[in-house]
């Protein structure tokens, strides 16, 4: 793999002086900018082919703002290849004009809207909520879950009733490593890997361990049943960068994902890093 170009499929990147993330206030460790510049010297020692843009959480009534920042950031950047907006879908209908203007943005392949941090276990699935989601798959956008466990029974009545949109599960959907809780989150993993063509997010995982003392025998059983679950074929590499660096830095991470995943053969491992997400994205 050192010697391979990658895709990264999950990176954020903030200027704390352009918009507001009233959240980076709980985490003195990454409350600063984070540029393109310094992606680069996190990445130094890995050749990086293409990077997919999450949104990062500014303040809602910024959205559009951070859309157009990162758009201009593409444009200087052209491994920046794909932006994953947030969007207020919790309103229902009325994003419909915001999604079809995402939708002429070929830069634009996807929403995001966190469901983590929402203590309402049916938010997801409240009328509105429901309708907005279908539109992404109308507009042939995808929609990003970001999930703790517990949100996982709505998120599959979620997915169950918006049979034309894709999902992709983001950071293998949040389980407790910490704990060494795998139930029932591997139950809950397997019935999203059945519900249809949506794919899982192999991100993150550092960030749910013990953030200073976790070790790769912490993680393997959780990415053991990841790739069992989903096999290379709808499993996606991403860095969650800077967010990683709570837990690890980019390349300790890189060089643990690519360890965890020793068991593919190499060209399974190149979907895991790099063709799945040319496909999924449509870069």
């Amino acid at each position: 793999m050192k010697n391979s170009s990658i895709i990264d499929a999950h990176i954020h990147l903030w200027d704390i002086k352009h918009l507001n993330y009233p959240w980076l206030n709980q985490f003195p460790k990454i409350n600063r900018t984070f540029s393109l510049s310094d992606y680069n010297k996190a990445t130094a020692e890995q050749s990086i082919e293409k990077m997919i843009f999450v949104q990062a959480e500014c303040k809602p009534s910024q959205f559009l703002k951070e859309v157009e920042w990162v758009q201009a950031l593409s444009e200087k950047d052209e491994r920046l290849s794909a932006i994953i907006p947030w969007a207020p879908l919790h309103i229902g209908n009325a994003v419909a004009e915001v999604l079809e203007k995402f939708a002429e943005n070929q830069k634009i392949k996807g929403v995001r809207q966190l469901i983590q941090p929402e203590e309402d276990l049916n938010f997801c699935i409240s009328p509105d909520f429901i309708e907005a989601v279908k539109l992404l798959g109308k507009n042939n956008l995808h929609f990003e879950l970001t999930i703790d466990p517990k949100h996982f029974p709505a998120v599959l009545k979620l997915v169950e009733k918006c049979h034309d949109t894709i999902f992709i599960l983001n950071h293998i959907g949040n389980p407790s490593i910490v704990n060494k809780q795998l139930y029932p989150w591997r139950q809950h993993l397997k019935a999203f890997a059945n519900s249809g063509p949506h794919y899982c997010k192999f991100s993150n995982l550092v960030c749910n361990a013990n953030l200073d003392l976790w070790d790769i025998d912490d993680l393997r059983p959780y990415s053991d049943i990841v790739i069992d679950v989903f096999g290379p074929e709808k499993l996606i590499w991403g860095s969650d960068w800077p967010h990683v660096l709570r837990a690890s830095s980019w390349s300790k991470w890189f060089k643990t994902a690519v360890s965890l995943t020793e068991s593919l053969s190499e060209e399974e491992r190149d979907k895991v890093f790099k063709t799945n997400a040319i496909r999924f994205y449509n870069l």
